[in-house]
């Protein structure tokens, strides 16, 4: 569990460099969404360090970097507005031992549920979230505490500072691969703002991040059950909204690396990094796509490159803040946007005329849901979406072939699924009135899905026992057949042969 990767000279080295180039990148960040939470700068910190570390160490995706996000300080907003941070800490606490309970239960299986065109749009819209937080740092912040947008020389240096990073990191690899481009484009975009003494903004202007080493507290409230009620609710959106970026996280850089992360141990990680967090000041966190692309990018496969990128981001902390406090954003900045370019789908745009048109809408609804509100309702709709879309178009493929068999039985061979959406079209296929004494209902290509199926197989029942005729089920399989107990005294079920139906299981999760 405990294995950080690497055995190899080479790999030491690429994991350490990528794990400082994301620990550059983390502080803006962590500073940034602490601020969403309405928190000191250092609580943003601690969560980056611990939860990243923790995470990193504990958690089931090698290469994928946790730490404090947005999509979760947006929730901790009214709690903290409220009732202060140290309801936030019990909160984050509960929050990690409601993840670890869902590792224990093995939930991460099911992010397998979430169709790809809900995973476009998540990737798509996470994309326009992060170039968004970007614009950010393009105001000037007056005497008066007020903003203003950059202009004239001022907005002349970033662009090209931001151009210059990025031209830096996209032809640096072309040249040589020793040492990640990202980090490379940061060092020498600050040193030339240093040489040249270029009024810039640096990560300095956002906040001082200098601190102490995180100490061990007991959350500061109240042990009842009102407690409780106050922090459960916040707790469990938390859980969510953390569980589903991480998985899904996790799922994109499964696709990048072409490896395969185990989503039950990503849960208890996570949960592990927020409960021993909120006992360390810290204000909780999840997986981030866009470090943990720089850290893919750079050339971080291993679990050492998300250890060494908090072990760096808490000697930032303890030792080197007056150092990067002078690192320009421009340079962190146009990381991003690097970040941004390989995070989008370009391919979604060449393909969404090509793709069914309920798939291009669930597409672009996630993307947009992903934008103005935040992830975890995106992927709750777009799920919703594709299943009432998919329960729709199988609703409308049920149909049946009818003979009579060698004993004048009529016989009804039913195909397609039966189930909440096809069952008012089941029931119009037949007409009691005219069949023979003996009906013979074939589900060898069809099976019982759900109580909806079983009271229309019930209504069916009964219609042909009052017109005094008799119906028999056959072929049925033992999942159908355990659906239909209640049904036993209406029905006469005559199994000839079980197709076997299994349900999908990851022993590996």
């Amino acid at each position: 569990m405990f294995q950080l990767g690497c055995v190899s000279r080479v790999c030491f080295k690429n994991e350490i460099l990528s794990g400082l180039t994301v620990a550059l990148a983390l502080v803006p960040e962590a500073v940034a969404f602490a601020f969403v939470a309405g928190v000191q700068p250092i609580v943003g910190l601690y969560a980056a360090f611990m939860v990243g570390l923790l995470a990193a160490i504990f958690g089931g995706r090698p290469g994928m970097i946790s730490g404090a996000t947005g999509a979760m300080a947006v929730v901790m907003v009214a709690l903290v507005a409220e009732h202060g941070v140290q309801y936030l800490f019990a909160t984050v606490v509960l929050t990690g031992l409601i993840q670890m309970g869902a590792g224990v239960l093995r939930l991460g299986k099911f992010i397998r549920i979430v169709p790809h065109p809900v995973m476009l749009g998540f990737v798509n819209g996470l994309a326009i979230v992060i170039f968004l937080a970007q614009l950010q740092h393009f105001q000037l912040t007056l005497p008066d505490g007020s903003s203003t947008w950059m202009s004239g020389p001022h907005l002349a240096v970033f662009l090209g500072l931001i151009v210059l990073t990025m031209l830096i990191i996209q032809f640096l690899p072309k040249l040589t691969a020793a040492f990640p481009a990202a980090l490379a484009a940061i060092i020498v975009v600050s040193l030339l703002v240093l040489g040249l003494q270029l009024d810039t903004v640096t990560v300095g202007d956002l906040a001082s991040i200098k601190g102490g080493l995180p100490s061990f507290h007991i959350p500061e409230v109240p042990f009842s059950f009102e407690t409780l009620f106050i922090i459960l609710p916040y707790a469990f959106i938390l859980a969510a909204v953390g569980l589903i970026e991480s998985l899904l996280t996790l799922s994109l850089i499964d696709e990048v690396t072409n490896t395969r992360g185990r989503g039950n141990r990503e849960c208890l990680g996570q949960g592990i990094a927020n409960t021993v967090t909120g006992f360390f000041g810290g204000m909780g966190g999840c997986a981030m796509i866009g470090q943990s692309m720089i850290n893919v990018n750079s050339g971080g496969r291993q679990r050492m490159s998300g250890v060494a990128a908090a072990l760096f981001l808490l000697i930032f902390i303890l030792f080197a803040s007056p150092l990067i406090e002078r690192i320009p954003m421009a340079a962190l900045v146009g990381v991003m946007f690097i970040v941004v370019f390989a995070t989008f789908e370009w391919s979604s745009l060449r393909i969404i005329n090509k793709i069914p048109r309920t798939d291009a809408f669930v597409l672009v609804l996630v993307s947009a849901v992903t934008v103005f509100t935040d992830l975890a309702m995106a992927v709750v709709i777009g799920v919703i979406v594709s299943a009432l879309a998919f329960a729709w178009e199988h609703a409308k493929r049920i149909h049946v072939k009818s003979y009579d068999d060698e004993h004048g039985s009529r016989v009804y061979e039913l195909n397609g699924p039966l189930f909440f959406g096809s069952v008012k079209s089941f029931l119009e296929l037949f007409n009691p009135e005219d069949d023979p004494d003996d009906v013979i209902l074939e589900f060898q290509h069809s099976r019982v899905a759900d109580h909806s199926a079983i009271e229309a197989i019930d209504t069916l029942a009964e219609k042909y026992i009052r017109a005094g005729k008799s119906l028999h089920l056959r072929h049925l399989s033992a999942e159908c057949r355990q659906l239909l107990k209640k049904a036993g005294d209406l029905v006469e079920v005559n199994v000839l042969e079980d197709p076997h139906y299994v349900v999908a299981d990851d022993q590996l999760a």
